[in-house]
C-alpha cells in the first residue's frame, strides 16, 4: 500500500492498479472502432432527418438503415453485458452532479441542440467535464497539493482522461457533421459546484470520490440515452462508451477500498438531465 499526506493510502497494490488500467485501456481500444462507426452512422441518420424535414416541411425523421438498427441493438447488448462491472456503491453528491434524468428533460428553451442532438451535446459536455477534472487533479498532484501520489494512480488518471477526450471528439464529430457548433468547454449548470468541490480536495482519496461521482453520472447517462434517443446510431454510440465509463467507476471503487459488486442492471438515478445544459 502507498501512503499519502493526511493518512490516505492506496488499498490495493500499485501492481494491481496498473493491471486494471491496462485492462481498461485494452477494452477502450477494442470499443474504439465500433464507437467511431456508430458515431458516423448517427451523423448520417441526423442528416437524413434534416433532409426529410427540409423536403417535407414536417418533423418526420428519416428512415434508419438496417445496418444502423443492427448496430444499435448490438451496442445495447454490449452495454448491458459489460456495464455490470460498475459498483453499486454510493458516490458523493456534494458537487451536485446529477440532474436526475428521470424524464427526458430539456435544455434551455433557446438551445440550438434539439432532439437527439441535445443528448449528444449533453454527452460531449460531460466528457469535457471529466477531462477537465482529471486535468486539474493531475496539475494539483504535480504541484504537491495532494501529498504523495502513487505512480499507478497518476497513470490511471492519464488513461481515463485520454479516453474521455476520445469520447468527446467522437460526439463533437456528430455535432459538427450535423452543422452544429462543437462543444469545447463545459456548458453545464453544475460545473461551478464541481470546480469548487475539486478545489477543496486535499488528497488522492478526495479526488477519487469526486471522479467516481462523475464517472457514475456519465455511465448512467449513457444507459439512459439508450432508452431515450431515437436514432439507432445514437443508441449504439452511447452503448459502446457506457462500459468504458463503468470500468472507470469500478477501478475508482478499488482505489477507494470499495470492492465493486456487479449489479444485475446499471441504474439511472445518477444520470444527468439535458436540463443541465446551458447552451
Amino acid at each position: 500500500m502507498s501512503d499519502t499526506r493526511g493518512g490516505w493510502e492506496l488499498p490495493i497494490s500499485e501492481h494491481e492498479l496498473t493491471r486494471l488500467t491496462e485492462d481498461l485501456d485494452e477494452a477502450h481500444r477494442t470499443y474504439l472502432p465500433a464507437m467511431h462507426a456508430s458515431a458516423a452512422e448517427l451523423t448520417e441518420q441526423i442528416r437524413d432527418q434534416q433532409t426529410a424535414r427540409a423536403r417535407k416541411g414536417s418533423g418526420l425523421a428519416g428512415q434508419a438503415s438496417r445496418r444502423g438498427f443492427l448496430l444499435g441493438a448490438g451496442g445495447v447488448a454490449a452495454a448491458f453485458a459489460l456495464a455490470a462491472c460498475s459498483s453499486s456503491g454510493n458516490a458523493p453528491s456534494a458537487a451536485g452532479a446529477s440532474g436526475a434524468a428521470g424524464g427526458a428533460g430539456s435544455a434551455s428553451p433557446s438551445s440550438m441542440y434539439t432532439g437527439d442532438l441535445q443528448v449528444v451535446a449533453l454527452a460531449t459536455a460531460l466528457e469535457n467535464q471529466a477531462v477537465g477534472a482529471y486535468t486539474a487533479a493531475l496539475a494539483a498532484a504535480k504541484a504537491g497539493k495532494l501529498g504523495t501520489v502513487p505512480a499507478a494512480v497518476g497513470t490511471f488518471a492519464q488513461t481515463a482522461m485520454s479516453q474521455h477526450s476520445d469520447h468527446a471528439k467522437a460526439w463533437n464529430a456528430v455535432l459538427t457533421g450535423a452543422g452544429k457548433p462543437a462543444i469545447t468547454d463545459v456548458p453545464l449548470s453544475n460545473q461551478p459546484a464541481t470546480l469548487q468541490a475539486l478545489g477543496a480536495v486535499t488528497d488522492v482519496g478526495g479526488v477519487a470520490k469526486l471522479a467516481l461521482m462523475l464517472e457514475q453520472q456519465a455511465a448512467e447517462t449513457y444507459l439512459f440515452a439508450t432508452y431515450n434517443v431515437t436514432s439507432p446510431g445514437g443508441i449504439a454510440t452511447a452503448a459502446t462508451i457506457a462500459p468504458v465509463e463503468a470500468m472507470h467507476a469500478a477501478i475508482l471503487n478499488y482505489v477507494l477500498g470499495q470492492y465493486p459488486v456487479p449489479d444485475d442492471f446499471l441504474g439511472v438515478d445518477k444520470a444527468a438531465s439535458p436540463s443541465l445544459l446551458t447552451v
